[in-house]
């Protein structure tokens, strides 16, 4: 299945010394990634109109190479597993049309608006075990 793409383009303030992106943008670029896909699947990002709010409680990164200043960044990004209050989002980071660069899974917990920690509804886990399949979100002017 494909899986849900977002496509962004490494900034220059995003590199280090050694001209590679810097290890702590990577968790940014997740996030980032993250977020879209929340808002191809619920529609929005705001807690206040979803219905459902998450905490990040564990991040892993594998990195397999480097990316550099104006590389395009292919995160692709789906559903592993809902859990009763947890699920988790795998993504991988391609550089565009290229090889696979890093690999990331991220562990969220669900809470409601008052801050308390609480089961993921059914339909957000229909949603999150959906995913969105051949959704792609090009903020690098890739595609065009």
């Amino acid at each position: 299945m494909t899986p849900f793409r977002y496509l962004l383009r490494v900034r220059y303030s995003e590199c280090d010394a050694q001209g590679i992106v810097f290890n702590a943008r990577w968790a940014d670029y997740v996030d980032i990634a993250v977020g879209e896909y929340s808002r191809a699947l619920f529609g929005s990002v705001d807690p206040a109109v979803t219905g459902i709010d998450w905490k990040l409680v564990k991040q892993t990164v594998e990195w397999k190479a480097s990316a550099r200043y104006d590389d395009i960044l292919d995160c692709r990004v789906s559903t592993i597993r809902v859990g009763t209050t947890s699920f988790t989002i795998a993504t991988e980071l391609h550089r565009f049309n290229g090889p696979l660069l890093a690999t990331v899974e991220t562990v969220y917990v669900a809470f409601d608006r008052h801050g308390a920690k609480t089961a993921v509804a059914d339909d957000y886990r229909k949603a999150l075990e959906r995913g969105a399949p051949h959704v792609i979100v090009d903020h690098a002017a890739a595609l065009r």
